[in-house]
């Protein structure tokens, strides 16, 4: 794991009392996990050297309108463990600065893709006073291709206003020469996995999600800039890709790690 650090200034602003140190690309980047600011890693990797990003960011869900996650009702998620947030970020910002983030981290992301890339940013919808809240003022200006609707299976809804909610969504925004590998414009557009049930992190991908999209493309470099418990570094695994994992956790980061071990002793075995 590379631990990443940006400088501190002190209160005065007049000097640095903390050392930078930053990975280099590509030695720090390719096939590890990094620890740090997604927004800030990014930054350290050229234009156009990563083909294919998937992730899926914290969705803000404690800075809610409803009582799902304030009450500790927590759905599917194992022991309700987003009620307390991520480990390093407290999934409540306001909305406004939420949104910018996010925006900040898509542009740096469309930055990183040539003009053969694209990005697979899964986020979801829900329901805010009473109004659907689509992502639009996220993704609004970003060149969207196509959504594609990942039903999942199972699910609670505590508010007798609308319907439960059974799917999330993945956006596939794209440079202009993204093209399918061949035969995988054969899929259509609602692709339905079960949740990711038996791993630590609070929130994983399910691994054959990942699957789909990455041998859906040509892709030789995949950046995951939230990668959590490590599932996108083990799907590029799968189909031998390399992979560029960042995440702000140490915790995660080091869940990540185990599992890639693991699942590279199960290759090397068969």
């Amino acid at each position: 794991m590379y631990i990443a650090t940006k400088s501190i200034i002190d209160k005065d602003k007049t000097k640095v009392v903390a050392d930078v140190i930053m990975p280099k690309f590509p030695q720090d980047f390719l096939n590890k996990i990094i620890c740090g600011d997604a927004v800030e890693i990014m930054k350290q990797i050229p234009d156009g050297r990563v083909d294919l990003i998937i992730t899926s960011p914290p969705y803000n869900l404690k800075n809610s309108t409803g009582n799902g996650m304030k009450d500790g009702r927590g759905g599917k998620w194992a022991n309700a463990a987003l009620q307390n947030g991520y480990s390093h970020h407290n999934d409540s910002m306001p909305h406004e600065e939420y949104v910018k983030w996010q925006r900040d981290c898509l542009k740096e992301m469309m930055r990183l893709i040539p003009e053969e890339g694209a990005i697979f940013y899964n986020h979801k919808w829900r329901v805010q006073d009473g109004l659907l809240q689509d992502r639009q003022d996220i993704i609004g200006s970003f060149p969207l291709r196509q959504i594609i609707i990942w039903k999942r299976k199972g699910g609670l809804n505590f508010n007798p206003g609308y319907f439960l909610p059974t799917y999330e969504v993945i956006y596939l925004i794209a440079k202009p020469k993204f093209k399918l590998a061949p035969k995988a414009n054969a899929y259509g557009d609602v692709w339905e996995f079960t949740q990711e049930m038996r791993n630590e992190h609070p929130a994983a991908f399910p691994v054959s999600l990942i699957d789909r999209i990455i041998s859906s493309t040509n892709s030789k470099i995949i950046l995951d800039p939230f990668m959590g418990s490590g599932t996108t570094a083990i799907s590029a695994i799968n189909f031998k890709r390399d992979y560029i994992g960042i995440d702000i956790s140490p915790e995660y980061c080091e869940m990540a790690e185990n599992r890639i071990k693991q699942r590279q002793s199960k290759m090397t075995l068969w």
